[in-house]
């Protein structure tokens, strides 16, 4: 099947089926158990990428009403810390996964061939995991700084991180010449659809207030470019590690704009 063709295919499913589509995506980016339809999963992967800021709706939600619960028992520091665990936990800890990955491979001095056979290693090694403590220690600190925006950081936050997965896919290529998980989204659409995640974060951020809405597009510009520049020095493109790593990367930025006084 042609590129043109595969994209044709994804825009047709996306219009016809978009519960089918949806529901494709909430398989693959939680652990939510809905097992409806599931067998055709692999059919709807690149339609359901136009779903991406939607589950991160989702589990923004889910993770903000977690902590509004939370915070009426335990200070701001310690609703951070489990909300931040129970985010992972709804994803499986699949995009954490992904910074370490990353992490081992980008920081490392070698090749882009040996940086993409290290990523694939499923072994840690020391890199990856500062990584993986940077990244969580960032998303704690910034959101035990936080009182009243704390809830509406949290609700935000898997929604700009899903952002950032759809608009790595709009710039970069897949660097991996024999294919990986990654490619199963990619079509002709991506940068339609990267567009379309963009106003969907544009809009509903200013539902809430104009500042918050710069905040969270501006921590999305910063981090999905400076990081894909970085991924495409270092690798050629994007893998399934990077664009997990881009997604809790652009949560931590975010939520550490969040922590600027001038944000209302």
């Amino acid at each position: 099947m042609s590129l043109n063709q595969s994209a044709s295919k994804a825009l047709f499913l996306a219009a016809v089926h978009p519960l089918a589509s949806l529901l494709a995506a909430l398989r693959f980016l939680t652990v939510i158990p809905i097992s409806w339809k599931g067998e055709a999963d692999g059919d709807y992967f690149q339609a359901s990428l136009v779903w991406f800021p939607v589950v991160g709706l989702l589990l923004g939600g889910m993770t903000a009403g977690f902590a509004a619960l939370l915070g009426q028992i335990f200070p701001s520091s310690v609703t951070a810390v489990l909300a931040i665990f129970f985010l992972g936990a709804l994803t499986g800890f699949l995009h954490l996964d992904g910074v370490a990955d990353s992490g081992d491979g980008l920081l490392s001095s070698r090749s882009t061939e040996k940086s993409l056979a290290i990523m694939r290693d499923s072994r840690i090694g020391a890199m990856g995991v500062i990584a993986l403590i940077f990244v969580l220690l960032l998303k704690a600190v910034a959101l035990s700084a936080m009182d009243e925006r704390q809830l509406i950081t949290l609700f935000f936050m898997p929604v700009v991180g899903r952002t950032g997965i759809v608009l790595m896919m709009a710039v970069l290529p897949y660097a991996r010449k024999e294919g990986g998980l990654g490619t199963l989204f990619y079509s002709p659409l991506s940068r339609w659809v990267g567009l379309a995640a963009l106003v969907f974060l544009g809009g509903l951020s200013l539902l809430f207030s104009f500042s918050l809405m710069v905040t969270a597009l501006c921590a999305l510009f910063v981090c999905v470019t400076l990081f894909s520049f970085w991924c495409h020095q270092k690798i050629g493109g994007a893998t399934g590690d990077t664009l997990g790593a881009c997604c809790e990367l652009c949560e931590a930025v975010f939520a550490l704009a969040m922590t600027w006084n001038m944000v209302g």
